[in-house]
């Protein structure tokens, strides 16, 4: 059957999707320093939900205090966390939305004036000024991503989003340039993604058969290598109990950056796999409703919404309605993105992308 944006979509632990649209997890700066959400950071995930999405997927929530990322990052690591976290969960379904938790943690990418403390990798990495874990240091993250998902579950979250991409903890372990530890989490690539196996593992087992479970991977940059991430998919497919796979593309139209898998484009590269009962989706650059259905047109199963359900609330119902549609032009107004639901510090940091908020 086709996949058109409003058929929807059923996963594995039977969860229902009621359309194709994700809300793509990003950084937004907007809920408390100690990472309790803020009315802000509510305001702008349910009005996504609201908005049509089928999915609503958190911004990267940090499972340990010292793999906080970003300022004003929402956390799921202390019970302290759970009472914002079950009225987002709540809120959010009742607009006919799966809640998603992103599961995250930093590493080395944790700043340390943020952390008050010199941040951790799978190995010394001095440029970031980071030290290696230890193994008993590597066991407890181990179980705290597994704990934030049954803190998660007991939020009431239809699932969470193990992210291992973008060059956080996880990537950290999956990558050769970077893990270079000695022990059963460092050397062969089956090492590198033992961490990440048994993060996923620990989670299913923990929150059971019906508990929704995916994993961000991202195939290029941060020491990652397409052919080693294809591998690491294909396992995760063919020998643990996932619903999704995210693709974090950057663009999903552009060309690998290895030389020797420039045959293909990267979304060709990843549609190889053999998803078997696995859905897929990719996130970069899906920015208007020609480019959703040349996504799932490419046999993609549901599509992650960035920049475009930034500049609108309701950027599925709109393409819905209309095939063709093109969002705003860009830069807008500090006004017309408080109107779509940003607090001024999230205003703040979109001034980051370049001509997106208007000087």
């Amino acid at each position: 059957m086709k996949n058109t944006p409003q058929t929807p979509l059923h996963f594995k632990c039977g969860a229902v999707m009621n359309n194709r649209y994700m809300l793509a997890p990003m950084t937004n700066t907007q809920s408390h320093e100690d990472g309790t959400l803020s009315n802000e950071e509510f305001h702008w995930l349910t009005m996504r939900a609201k908005g049509g999405f089928g999915l609503t997927m958190t911004c990267a929530s940090h499972v340990q205090a010292n793999g906080k990322g970003f300022p004003g990052q929402l956390g799921i690591f202390s019970e302290a966390q759970i009472e914002g976290h079950k009225k987002l969960a709540s809120t959010i379904k009742d607009h006919d939305s799966l809640a998603v938790v992103q599961l995250h943690h930093a590493g080395m990418r944790s700043p340390q004036e943020l952390i008050g403390e010199q941040p951790v990798c799978p190995s010394e990495i001095k440029k970031h000024n980071a030290r290696a874990l230890s193994l008993k240091e590597v066991y407890a993250l181990r179980d705290d991503f597994i704990l934030a998902a049954e803190r998660a579950q007991r939020c009431g979250y239809d699932g969470v989003e193990v992210h291992g991409a973008h060059g956080y903890i996880l990537t950290q372990f999956l990558s050769s340039e970077i893990n270079k530890r000695a022990d059963a989490y460092g050397g062969s690539l089956e090492n590198r993604t033992r961490l990440l196996v048994e993060i996923v593992d620990g989670i299913r087992k923990t929150c059971g058969p019906k508990f929704l479970l995916g994993v961000r991977l991202s195939p290029e940059r941060f020491g990652m290598e397409l052919q080693e991430v294809k591998i690491i998919a294909q396992q995760l497919i063919d020998h643990h109990d996932i619903d999704f796979l995210d693709i974090s593309l950057w663009d999903v139209f552009k060309q690998p950056e290895g030389q020797s898998t420039q045959s293909k484009s990267l979304l060709q590269h990843v549609a190889e796999l053999n998803f078997k009962h696995v859905k897929w989706t990719v996130a970069g650059k899906i920015n208007n409703g020609k480019d959703v259905h040349n996504v799932l047109n490419a046999g993609v199963d549901f599509v992650s919404i960035g920049r475009s359900a930034i500049l609108h609330h309701d950027f599925p119902k709109q393409v819905m309605s209309n095939p063709d549609f093109e969002p705003i032009a860009t830069p807008v107004s500090e006004a017309y993105l408080h109107k779509e639901g940003l607090s001024p510090d999230f205003v703040t940091y979109m001034k980051r992308w370049d001509g997106f908020v208007k000087d």
